[in-house]
C-alpha cells in the first residue's frame, strides 16, 4: 500500500476513500448490482453537478486544478465534515476554503462543565460576533450576570456602549473600548460575518458617537492576552490576567478566561463567591 503522505495524487487518493466510505441507501441509489462498496463515481459527480468523465480525471489526478466552487460542491455531494471539508480544501488548492459564518446553537455540557471547573477564575464563551453564551459563577459575580439579561442583550460590544455599570467598572474605558472594537472587526471578518452584525453596527453607530469614531477608525486587533483592572461595585479594584483560546471543532466560538492576577485579587473573589449571608459574617 503506498504510503499516504508521500502519495503522488493525494487529492485523488482522499476522494475515493471518501466515496468507498459513503452508504448508497443514505443517499437514495440502489444498492443491487455493486461490487464495490460506497458510491460510484458518476453518483458523485451527479450530486455535485459536474461531468462524470470530470470527476474521474481529478480522481486520477487529470483533471487539472479544481475550483473552490466544484470543490464546495463535491464536499456538500459526499456530506463531508466541516473538517473533511478543509482537509479537501487543503489538498486541492493548498489553503482552506473560505470561511462560511453560521450562528452557533450553543454549547454542549462538557463545555459547561469546563468553565465550570474554573472555581475562582471568570470565565465565559463567545461566539465570532462576541454574543456571550455560556458563563461560570465567577464571571457572573465579577464581569457581568449574563443570566439577568435577555438573550439578544449578551453582546460585548452592546453592554461596553450601552451599559453604564460596564462602562464605570472600567479602569480605562477609552482603552479599553477601542480595543474591544478593534478585536470585534478583526473576528467578524475572519468569520465571514459582516452581514451578520450589520444591525447590531448600525445600532451602535446611532445610539454612540463614541463607537461610531472608533468603528470609522477601521482598526483591527488581536485578542490574545492582556491584563484587565476592573473596579467591581463590591469588591473594589481587581487586577485580572485575561487569555483568549480556540475551542476545536468550533471555530465559531472562544473561550476567554479571567485569572486573578494575586492572590489577594483570588481572595476577592471568594468572598464574592461565598452566599449572602456568609459574606455578611466575614465582614
Amino acid at each position: 500500500m503506498a504510503n499516504r503522505m508521500t502519495d503522488a495524487n493525494p487529492l485523488g487518493s482522499y476522494l475515493k476513500d471518501r466515496r468507498a466510505k459513503l452508504d448508497p441507501a443514505t443517499f437514495g441509489f440502489s444498492l443491487q448490482r455493486r461490487r464495490t462498496p460506497g458510491l460510484r463515481r458518476e453518483e458523485v459527480a451527479q450530486r455535485a453537478n459536474v461531468s462524470a468523465t470530470w470527476y474521474t480525471w481529478l480522481e486520477q489526478g487529470r483533471g487539472g486544478a479544481p475550483s473552490a466552487d466544484v470543490l464546495d460542491r463535491i464536499a456538500r455531494a459526499m456530506m463531508l465534515t466541516d473538517v473533511e471539508r478543509e482537509h479537501l480544501f487543503l489538498l486541492g488548492l493548498g489553503r482552506p476554503p473560505e470561511v462560511r459564518y453560521r450562528a452557533p446553537e450553543g454549547i454542549t455540557p462538557r463545555l459547561q462543565r469546563v468553565l465550570d471547573t474554573l472555581d475562582h477564575s471568570p470565565a465565559f464563551i463567545r461566539t465570532a460576533t462576541w454574543d456571550v453564551i455560556a458563563w461560570n459563577k465567577a464571571a457572573a459575580a465579577v464581569l457581568t450576570d449574563y443570566s439577568t439579561l435577555a438573550e439578544g442583550q449578551r453582546n460585548v460590544l452592546r453592554m461596553m456602549f450601552r451599559d453604564s455599570r460596564v462602562r464605570a467598572a472600567q479602569s480605562n474605558w477609552q482603552s479599553v473600548a477601542r480595543y474591544v472594537v478593534a478585536s470585534f472587526r478583526a473576528d467578524v471578518a475572519r468569520a465571514g460575518a459582516a452581514r451578520n452584525v450589520q444591525s447590531l453596527v448600525d445600532e451602535l453607530c446611532a445610539t454612540s458617537p463614541e463607537f461610531a469614531s472608533m468603528w470609522r477608525d477601521n482598526d483591527v486587533q488581536g485578542h490574545g492576552d492582556g491584563v484587565k483592572v476592573l473596579h467591581h461595585p463590591v469588591a473594589g479594584k481587581l487586577s485580572l490576567e485575561f487569555s483568549g483560546f480556540a475551542i476545536d471543532g468550533r471555530p465559531d466560538l472562544a473561550l476567554v478566561i479571567y485569572n486573578p492576577a494575586t492572590s489577594a485579587d483570588a481572595d476577592k473573589i471568594r468572598a464574592l463567591l461565598k452566599p449572602p449571608s456568609k459574606r455578611a459574617r466575614t465582614r
